[in-house]
């Protein structure tokens, strides 16, 4: 079955006008920007909405802005913007990374960072991205705003702490000095899913030794950042010898499973591999960060 179920559909002007159609359409309604994610489901009558709410009009949600020591990006704004963005590529470079590994050129010119989070797919890189960079989510609906981490607003494979009548419109990160971060992802083709994928940030103090390290691994069945390593590597000086031992710990904290991209042996190979590299990078990086 390759078409959709039927469905009605509607256009948000604003985001008060989504959120007030939220509401009265109910939770058989879901929203739509990209489309990459939803469409194909809907195809597949994996889902099932009777109503789409479109938000490309949303401009408001489309920004990248810095305010004091905090990242404010829009829910709206597009992989593409993302990548392009010099300040992003300064700041943080491990979006950077992800970015020119997902999907294509034509899926990044659609797809935003708020449609990456809200599908929660435990195989999606912007989710491992922004846990390990400690983002926040923002979310909207008729009560208000609250404000949420990314293990709170994750709360499974797909599944976020997003209600039916609220909207994610704006993530927050936190910008730490003389830090560097970092992602690498193995796929079976370009553009495909990750097989294994790894991200590091790395905060530098002033004797040169490791204040500050989130790990994170993507499709291996790790629900937050690799919190043995990470406090393996506090208050040592970077090097091989630490990174190495980092990444048979991040290895050992994996639960991948078996399936067409690859046996459970290989998945934890390439935890452990892909740990080493993106800590050697995201050292590098705020080591350059430091001296600058």
């Amino acid at each position: 079955m390759q078409i959709p179920a039927s469905f009605d559909y509607v256009r948000a002007s604003t985001v008060d006008d989504a959120i007030s159609l939220l509401e009265r359409h109910g939770p058989e309604s879901r929203v739509v920007a990209g489309g990459h994610s939803l469409l194909p489901m809907m195809k597949l009558r994996l889902a099932r909405p009777e109503w789409l709410i479109d938000i490309n009009e949303l401009f408001e949600l489309d920004f990248v802005l810095r305010d004091a020591n905090t990242l404010r990006v829009g829910a709206m704004t597009r992989h593409a913007t993302l990548l392009e963005s010099p300040e992003i590529a300064r700041l943080f470079p491990i979006v950077a990374d992800a970015e020119r590994v997902i999907a294509d050129p034509t899926v990044r010119n659609r797809g935003t960072i708020g449609g990456s989070l809200c599908q929660a797919d435990p195989a999606e890189d912007l989710s491992t991205v922004c846990k390990v960079l400690r983002a926040e989510a923002v979310i909207r609906g008729p009560g208000g705003e609250r404000v949420l981490s990314m293990h709170d607003f994750h709360k499974g494979p797909y599944e976020t702490a997003v209600a039916h009548n609220e909207l994610l419109v704006e993530v927050r990160f936190p910008i730490r000095p003389h830090s560097g971060s970092a992602y690498e992802k193995v796929e079976r083709r370009v553009g495909d899913w990750a097989v294994v994928a790894a991200g590091a940030a790395v905060s530098l103090a002033s004797d040169g030794t490791i204040d500050d390290v989130t790990i994170g691994l993507t499709a291996v069945g790790i629900e937050g950042t690799v919190t043995e390593a990470e406090t393996l590597l506090r208050g040592h000086r970077p090097g091989e010898e630490l990174f190495v031992a980092a990444g048979r710990l991040a290895a050992l904290a994996s639960d991948p499973v078996a399936d067409q991209r690859g046996p459970v042996d290989y998945k934890r190979h390439l935890a452990d591999e892909l740990t080493r590299r993106v800590l050697r990078r995201a050292a590098a990086r705020a080591g350059e960060a430091q001296e600058g």
